[in-house]
Formats: C-alpha cells, sequence, structure tokens
C-alpha cells in the first residue's frame, strides 16, 4: 500500500553518497573503467525475482544521479505495490559505467526495504480482518531507522516512536527504579508536554489495573496470551490504546490481533526481514 508520505529528500541522498563513497573507495570503479569503453550504453531493467512488496524506489534514483546523471530511470511500479518473479520494477538506459556503477548501491537499499515491507505485508495480511495494525520498533539498523520505518509503511504497518524523544515509553527497568506503574506515568506526565503521548509497559493484569489509575494514553501489553490480553482489552476499555508485545511470529498474530487490541508490535519486520531478491539484468549494450 501507499505510505502516505515521503522520505525527505536530504536524507536519501546523504545515505547514497554514503554509500557510493564506501563502494567507489579511493579509485572508484576499476572492473568497469578496465572493462568498458568510455561512451558505451547500455539498456537494464530492475526486475523481481520473487513474491513481495516494494519500498525504496526513490533510492535507486539517487544512486544513478549522483554516479553521474546520464543514466534514465522509469518505474513501471511505486513504493508500496506488489511484485512476482519477473515482474519489471524499472527500465534504465544511459552510461553503460554509470549502472554498473550504482547497480549495487541502488540495489542494496531496495532490497533491504523492500525485504521489511514484504514481511510487513505479510503480518498485515494475516491481520487484515481484525482493527490491529503491526507496528515496528526501536530494533532497526543503527543510521536506517527513518527508511526501515518508511518501509514498514510501504507494506501496510504502522510506525512506533522513531527514536527516545519523540515519546515516553515506560518499560520494566524505568518502573523498577521509579517506585511502581502509577507512580512513574504520573512523574512522565508531569515532565512532558501536553503534546507528548505516554505509555506503560505492564506484564500482570495487577500491574495494569494500577497503571490505569494514572490515565496513560497507551498500555503495552507485554508477553500475554491471547485470553489474558482479552482480559486486558476488557480492563483498558477504550481508555488507552492497547498495543501487544512479545512472541510475535506469522504464526500468533492472527490470535494476537483477534484479542481486541489496536496495535501488535514486532522487532522481526525491521531487525530480521529477509531481502527482497531484485535483479538488474543488461538487455542491450552498444
Amino acid at each position: 500500500m501507499k505510505p502516505g508520505f515521503t522520505l525527505p529528500q536530504p536524507l536519501i541522498d546523504d545515505a547514497v553518497s554514503m554509500a557510493l563513497r564506501e563502494d567507489l573507495g579511493r579509485a572508484g570503479d576499476i572492473t568497469t573503467l578496465s572493462t568498458i569503453p568510455e561512451g558505451a550504453t547500455a539498456r537494464a531493467v530492475i526486475a523481481s525475482r520473487q513474491d513481495g512488496c516494494l519500498a525504496g524506489l526513490d533510492f535507486v534514483t539517487a544512486a544513478f544521479r549522483q554516479i553521474g546523471g546520464d543514466v534514465t530511470v522509469e518505474f513501471e511500479k511505486s513504493d508500496g505495490d506488489r511484485v512476482g518473479p519477473g515482474d519489471v520494477v524499472a527500465h534504465l538506459s544511459g552510461s553503460a559505467r554509470e549502472l554498473l556503477s550504482a547497480e549495487r548501491v541502488g540495489l542494496n537499499y531496495l532490497g533491504h526495504l523492500s525485504g521489511i515491507a514484504t514481511a510487513t505485508a505479510r503480518f498485515a495480511d494475516r491481520i487484515a480482518h481484525t482493527k490491529a495494525k503491526v507496528c515496528c520498533t526501536r530494533k532497526t539498523t543503527p543510521g536506517l531507522r527513518a527508511f526501515e520505518k518508511y518501509a514498514v509503511r510501504c507494506g501496510g504497518g504502522m510506525n512506533h516512536r522513531f527514536g527516545l524523544d519523540d515519546a515516553v515509553l515506560i518499560k520494566d527497568n524505568h518502573i523498577a527504579v521509579a517506585g511502581g506503574v502509577a507512580e512513574a506515568v504520573r512523574s512522565a506526565r508531569a515532565f512532558v508536554g501536553h503534546l507528548v503521548k505516554v505509555e506503560i509497559e505492564v506484564d500482570t493484569l495487577d500491574q495494569l489495573k494500577d497503571a490505569m489509575t494514572a490515565s496513560p494514553d497507551a498500555v503495552l501489553l507485554d508477553n500475554m496470551g491471547p485470553d489474558l490480553l482479552k482480559e486486558a482489552v476488557a480492563i483498558i476499555d477504550g481508555r488507552a490504546v492497547a498495543e501487544a508485545s512479545g512472541g510475535v511470529t506469522l504464526e500468533t498474530v492472527q490470535a494476537i490481533a483477534e484479542s481486541g487490541v489496536d496495535m501488535i508490535s514486532t522487532g522481526w519486520i525491521t531487525h530480521s526481514a529477509p531481502v527482497l531478491d531484485l535483479g538488474l539484468d543488461i538487455s542491450i549494450q552498444s
């Protein structure tokens, strides 16, 4: 599905520039420079080799633009589109040297982000008949968080907080030091501004009842089975967002969603999603 927002172009450009510098090193692509004549042109396609969901097409454009700008990229697909084996994602034409030298950087970002979108889509498909949404966590690759969270949106998921500064999530270790569930919520509420949401993690119904006396905006129900989650949802009774986390797999997510929770968070979709296999194949060279 369409993510509903776009990544800031400077973020994409900075990431692609870093990756190109890493790949080209000090002497450039010596394989291509030594085997491909200057001025040679080529045409190519990027195609999917398996079923999946796309994310990261703007990184492909940025890679070929930054390598020299003599490659034209025309997309047949958009971020959020589903693809199958053999589906053409893009047509490319122009400098053969630039095509070969920027290929890997563009495909690395596209395959990684599409893998996350694909993993998210599989979870989202399993719970589409419920009101629950799958969401990501902060378990992301350092330096790639905004991109990976964007990919989650492309796959039909939602984003949790982007960092430690945009929302309060009080976890078990915070509670242990703060002196209690309700005390931690009240302390956080007194500290942050009125626009900042406060969420508290609980792993028992007694903790949940205590937390609800302090009116949190959201409650993270940690490692609760479907039956316990149903009880927790009844206690919350719409007064806060009910988020389930822990033990979430493709096999368990449907039962978790059917408990009535609003959100299901999982780190797997960002930290363990397999890369989507996409390839660039040159079709004509002159």
